[in-house]
């Protein structure tokens, strides 16, 4: 019964709490219609706390463009488990069934701000005919055709200057070139409300393991180093990094895990950091990702 005076409940969908036999309902199938943030939170954990109602108030603010989950990952241990979510506050956005973009840690309110406008504006992102355009290019990416790649992305970008898949696919074209310059110079023009988005995350972290590969040696001198000595952690590293200049990803994660059950704080957790990189070169689904995140997890909390 409402009592006299008293305005009824409105169903508030903006922000809710799921579980791990909701997850999928309420973040990948709503994601299909509107972008929802994912705040994966814990009760012990104080920066949550500062996070949590900043992401609210910001997602309130938009009025439906975007919305709003919460995870307790102590109640719900499988998805967070499955996301791989090693720290606490996580934050992932997903849209059209898939991750697009996230970040760790507690942040100022402009910039928690900034981000959730930067999420709702997928939401009002209208085909303009370019989509079958941007897969072409990525196919030719694929398929090795690094050259007509860039000039799909190039010439995709002069009709849309503020698609960070554009940004990330041109780059990427270009790296897969050998163009480290002109690679580096359009991410660093890309506009600072894309700047942070995955494809451009994507391939900053492909930019940087193409500058380390400069200095990259030989592969075979650097794996018999190893092979003379695999305790010799810079050798496996330098090889690590040689393989993943190589293209060979797979490789390059399999040494890093290595070295990182031998000394995982050896020169300040490099191994782990370099792992971040290679998987954060890739797309998140790929199955050497998947594999790689899983390893690392249970070395960690083994």
């Amino acid at each position: 019964m409402i009592e006299l005076g008293a305005k009824p409940a409105v169903a508030d969908d903006l922000v809710i709490d799921s579980t791990d036999a909701t997850f999928v309902k309420d973040v990948a199938e709503r994601s299909k219609t509107v972008p929802v943030i994912v705040d994966f939170w814990a009760t012990w954990c104080g920066p949550c706390k500062t996070l949590g109602p900043l992401l609210e108030a910001a997602v309130r603010k938009l009025d439906g463009r975007v919305k709003m989950v919460k995870v307790d990952v102590d109640k719900n241990p499988g998805i967070a488990q499955q996301l791989q979510i090693q720290s606490l506050p996580t934050v992932y956005a997903f849209f059209n069934g898939q991750p697009v973009d996230g970040f760790q840690g507690a942040l100022p309110a402009s910039e928690v701000e900034a981000f959730v406008n930067k999420i709702a504006d997928l939401g009002g992102e209208v085909d303009n005919g370019l989509d079958d355009a941007i897969e072409a290019a990525e196919t030719m990416l694929v398929e090795g055709d690094a050259a007509d790649a860039a000039e799909t992305f190039a010439a995709i970008l002069e009709e849309d200057g503020n698609s960070a898949a554009v940004y990330g696919g041109l780059a990427r074209a270009l790296l897969a070139q050998g163009d480290i310059e002109q690679a580096e110079a359009v991410l660093n023009g890309a506009p600072a409300e894309i700047s942070a988005a995955a494809p451009i995350e994507t391939a900053r972290a492909a930019l940087e393991l193409a500058k380390q590969a400069v200095n990259a040696g030989p592969v075979d001198e650097l794996m018999a180093a190893v092979q003379a000595d695999e305790n010799d952690h810079k050798a496996r590293f330098d090889l690590a990094v040689a393989l993943a200049a190589s293209g060979d990803h797979a490789g390059a994660v399999d040494q890093l895990l290595t070295l990182f059950g031998k000394d995982r704080a050896w020169n300040d957790e490099a191994a782990k950091t370099q792992l971040f990189t290679v998987f954060d070169a890739l797309k998140a689904d790929d199955p050497i990702v998947l594999n790689g995140r899983r390893r690392l997890s249970s070395m960690i909390f083994a």
